[in-house]
């Protein structure tokens, strides 16, 4: 079944391609797109299977043998977040599509949007199979293109900005990474991450050392890990809801996989894993800290997402089997949570015609099940018993607690201080957003987020966006394409709100909002995963170790990729 493994990058930017091709066709576009994240899936799932009775799956691109040519390996760690991976970006983009459509359009977000996704989908997918360094990086630079085009949807000066931030901070990770890849070959004579291993231990201390930081440098700055996450909370938030929700379930998540590659099969040793630990309580405790001061919901959740980086990077630094299949665990979960919660957000977003809190109000009675939606994966992310992020967190605790420094142990302190203080922010955007009545200014006339809820992402020729006086719904008149981030707030009243003027100066909306039907059942099925999460926690935990059992025996992974196969 080995041919099964270039169809992860073949599929999709063959799949771009065609979609390039049919910009004036875009229901096309649209299912092109779709089938091609659901066959990616397919195969990923059958990959995870497979590997785990079979053991890893090499493929010599071309015929040539390793080191020679290009290895595509999948193994446990790299099929599970493959499946994952691959069920997020499915997510994301029936998100979008809804999107689209709760507009009243008969097309799709815009016509460059759905063979840029497959591009970012393909580089994805074939970062996680990269059996070399420079594969690897060339999976960097597809992610790259594709998200800066993304994140610059609808051209507004904002986005522009943030996306010019995002480009040049990533250029920068690139420029390390690919001198780094030039000093490991100059040094090694290879760039096959199996060679590498088996040559590196050869090597003087500081010439380990010298290449073992510049690596770390470049994924770290990927993975927004402490000091070097200073770009994401300007770039993401900006960017429109489906386009936000893939980058934080996913991109970061590239960058930790790239350091647990690199602390488990190049670098073996804990060379650094005490620089590593004292990261990842910086990345948690000053990512946290971050978002409790944060008034605008995304800012917030990005926040978020570099506290919780540092949990992941705590599991590797630990440098355990324990630790290791705790941090595995964790990005799953991460990734399916972060994922939904920025959903929510643009659900949020599109009830309120805003993200900051200062503004949101009355949406527990607007759209109850909207609150339902936000509170379920808001608990999960906080740690709290029993879903899957207090699991986690449990047996990356459980992990410092058996290797018993004290370093670790402040890991496990600051752990608690960011589980405590990510729930209070949470709960603070829920008293604001949900409980609290609307302020009565804010309900006569909403105001835009920092994320510019009602620029659209625009084709050629767009039409403004009109709200029906009797329906309350949003149309084109022209019917040329047009998606807006919140285009029920786009008048200078909403529509779905009833605001009245209170003793204490505050606006009810208690008029109950029909959000689109697609955007809440994509976002349910976004929520019922996070929590199915808890339910497989048992099985997942027994694959996270299994993988973590072989990403500490680095021998294993040399013979599959050199010569022989292993379990």
């Amino acid at each position: 079944m080995t041919w099964l493994v270039p169809l992860l990058v073949l599929v999709p930017l063959l799949g771009a391609a065609v979609a390039l091709g049919l910009l004036n066709h875009q229901k096309l576009q649209r299912a092109i797109t779709v089938v091609v994240l659901v066959v990616a899936l397919a195969v990923a799932a059958t990959l995870m299977v497979l590997v785990d009775h079979h053991g890893t799956i090499v493929v010599q691109v071309g015929g040539w043998e390793a080191p020679y040519g290009i290895s595509l390996v999948v193994d446990r760690l790299s099929a599970l977040l493959l499946t994952v991976s691959a069920s997020v970006l499915l997510i994301v983009l029936l998100f979008s599509i809804g999107q689209g459509l709760a507009a009243d359009d008969g097309e799709a977000p815009v016509t460059i949007f759905y063979p840029t996704y497959l591009v970012l989908a393909a580089g994805v997918l074939d970062s996680f199979i990269a059996g070399d360094l420079f594969n690897l990086y060339v999976a960097f630079e597809m992610l790259l293109v594709a998200s800066y085009v993304l994140i610059t949807l609808g051209g507004s000066e904002q986005r522009v900005r943030a996306g010019t931030t995002y480009i040049v901070t990533s250029l920068i990770a690139s420029a390390i990474f690919l001198a780094a890849i030039g000093l490991v070959y100059g040094a090694t004579g290879t760039v096959n991450i199996a060679q590498i291993s088996e040559r590196m231990a050869a090597l003087p201390e500081h010439v380990q050392l010298l290449l073992h930081t510049m690596l770390l440098i470049g994924f770290g700055i990927k993975a927004a890990v402490f000091p070097l996450a200073f770009w994401l909370p300007d770039s993401y938030p900006t960017a429109p809801a489906p386009v936000t929700a893939v980058f934080a379930g996913l991109l970061t998540k590239v960058g930790i996989y790239a350091i647990i590659r690199l602390e488990t099969i190049i670098f073996p040793r804990p060379q650094l894993n005490t620089v590593l630990l004292i990261v990842a309580i910086l990345t948690m405790l000053v990512g946290v800290l971050g978002a409790v001061s944060q008034t605008d919901v995304k800012r917030l959740l990005s926040f978020t997402l570099i506290s919780h980086i540092g949990f992941m990077v705590m599991g590797v630094g630990l440098g355990s089997v324990v630790g290791t299949a705790a941090a595995v665990f964790y990005t799953v979960h991460h990734i399916v949570v972060q994922t939904t919660l920025f959903l929510v957000s643009g659900l949020m977003e599109r009830v309120g015609g805003t993200t900051s809190t200062r503004s949101l109000g009355g949406l527990l009675k607007a759209a109850p099940l909207l609150a339902a939606l936000y509170l379920v994966p808001a608990f999960n992310l906080g740690g709290i018993p029993p879903f899957s992020g207090f699991i986690g967190k449990l047996g990356l605790f459980r992990a410092a607690a058996l290797d018993g420094s004290p370093l670790a142990y402040v890991t496990i302190g600051a752990g608690v201080v960011t589980s405590l203080l990510t729930l209070y922010a949470l709960m603070r955007v829920w008293d604001a957003a949900f409980w609290r009545p609307r302020p009565a200014a804010e309900a006569a006339a909403p105001h835009a987020s920092t994320a510019e809820p009602h620029a659209a992402l625009r084709s050629p020729e767009p039409a403004p966006l009109t709200v029906s006086e009797e329906t309350g719904k949003a149309f084109h008149p022209g019917g040329s394409t047009t998606v807006t981030d919140a285009p029920h707030a786009s008048s200078a009243s909403s529509p779905h709100t009833a605001p009245t003027e209170t003793q204490d100066g505050v606006g009810e909306a208690p008029a109950r909002v029909r959000l689109p039907r697609m955007l809440v059942g994509v976002t349910t099925v976004a929520v019922l995963g996070s929590v199915a999460l808890t339910v497989v926690a048992g099985p997942l935990y027994g694959y996270a170790t299994r993988a973590a059992e072989s990403l500490e025996s680095p021998t294993g992974y040399v013979q599959a990729v050199l010569g022989g196969t292993t379990r």
